[in-house]
């Protein structure tokens, strides 16, 4: 059986590239709704965050292209691995983040999902995407703390 990536103790599931290819701006914490078969795989900890996005449909925000595999164990009642999952926030909310997205041409990304209090959250990014040259300072400010750190400087 293949190992599994490293997510820290009590995320289920992280989007560590949105940290690479986004510069985050804010952060909102929603509820996320699951049928069944989803809330196992999830709490498996076999979603994938990589490639989703948020977007608002007629006035609702639903999170799009994220992952759950298929129940292994499930019947008919099994989910579409990849359908439009509602994310639950306020009104005012949702529509402050359409009118971010519109006016200023940034993207809502996921950025991980958790547990908090027996239910499953999901922890959206208000974010604009890196240029090329904005991700390389980045990785050349991450190995200079690395080796602050270390003392190799």
């Amino acid at each position: 059986m293949a190992e599994k990536k490293h997510t820290p103790p009590g995320d289920l599931a992280v989007n560590r590239k949105a940290w690479h290819d986004y510069t985050v701006l804010d952060r909102i914490e929603c509820g996320i709704q699951l049928t069944g078969t989803e809330v196992k795989v999830v709490r498996h900890g076999e979603a994938s965050l990589a490639g989703a996005y948020g977007a608002v449909l007629g006035g609702e925000l639903f999170v799009c292209g994220m992952n759950i595999p298929v129940y292994e164990f499930g019947n008919r009642f099994n989910h579409d691995p990849r359908r439009n999952r509602k994310l639950l926030v306020h009104a005012k909310e949702v529509e402050e983040l359409r009118m971010k997205t519109e006016a200023k041409g940034l993207t809502l990304i996921p950025l991980k999902l958790y547990i908090k209090r027996g239910h499953i959250k999901l922890e959206l990014g208000v974010c604009r995407g890196k240029a090329l040259h904005d991700k390389r300072d980045s990785l050349k400010q991450k190995a200079q703390r690395r080796d602050m750190e270390r003392g190799d400087w």
